[in-house]
């Protein structure tokens, strides 16, 4: 039996903690987030072809209000019941949804013009199960839809952040591809280490390809002076990685 609190493969979810999500559930866009959603209006005007979204990885609901606001009739969906009970409490009007891990079988296949990932793919273990899921979210695209995944750069924890700390966690600096790494979050009252899985770039690339998925861009989003916020390494490393996603050719999206 895994020890209580973690997956049968060892890896802890901290966002299904209910404390952890009550704490969550009220964080907005501050600091080190502002940067990874400044840019995504002007991603998902440049390639989302029609404007029903799904947002896998909901949480609370914020990235599907951020979607909301973009314009996009969004779905939300979370494997953690606790969240999504915040996301309806924050929502009532949103169409919140609670899945099994990687079960998507009760949405219908070609019917979502952008899937978006905002972080969820960090805290999925292994290459196995990232590909999994990213095959499923290829198959709920229409014909020129496409997926923009946001993760946390391998650059996130082994710095330190206006938003976030590794200070406390030096094994980082040691750690692979595959392996898990801690970093706090200083947006929110609980302080408790969330456990990330540590993917690189040319992992990243493996993983696309065997799901049978291209990227179509790629940005790195740094901070400027025109940002709102006190910067302590955002201004030169870039801590978030966006990549909009289409099917590879000669593989249909739904």
């Amino acid at each position: 039996m895994p020890p209580p609190g973690r997956g049968s493969d060892g890896f802890r979810n901290v966002y299904e903690d209910v404390r952890y999500a009550d704490a969550y559930a009220d964080l907005a866009f501050p600091g080190t987030y502002h940067l990874a959603f400044r840019d995504l209006p002007g991603v998902f005007a440049r390639h989302a072809p029609g404007r029903r979204a799904l947002d896998f990885g909901c949480g609370a609901g914020r990235s599907t209000r951020f979607l909301e606001r973009c314009g996009f009739e969004a779905v939300g969906v979370d494997i953690s019941r606790d969240m999504v009970a915040k996301a309806r409490e924050a929502d009532p009007a949103g169409d919140y949804r609670v899945i099994a891990d990687g079960d998507f079988g009760r949405l219908a296949p070609g019917s979502f013009d952008l899937a978006l990932s905002a972080f969820t793919f960090d805290n999925v273990p292994t290459a196995a199960r990232k590909v999994r899921i990213l095959s499923g979210l290829r198959a709920l695209l229409v014909p020129g839809g496409c997926l923009v995944n946001l993760v946390s750069s391998p650059e996130i924890y082994v710095n330190e952040w206006a938003s976030f700390s590794t200070r406390a966690f030096p094994e980082n600096r040691r750690a692979r591809s595959g392996d898990v790494v801690r970093i706090v979050n200083l947006a929110i009252a609980d302080r408790t280490p969330v456990e990330d899985v540590l993917w690189t770039d040319d992992a990243w690339g493996e993983v696309y390809a065997a799901a049978g998925l291209e990227p179509a861009e790629t940005l790195r989003p740094l901070a400027t002076p025109a940002d709102p916020g006190e910067w302590v390494s955002e201004i030169t490393i870039p801590p978030w990685v966006i990549t909009v996603l289409r099917p590879a050719k000669g593989r249909s999206a739904a």
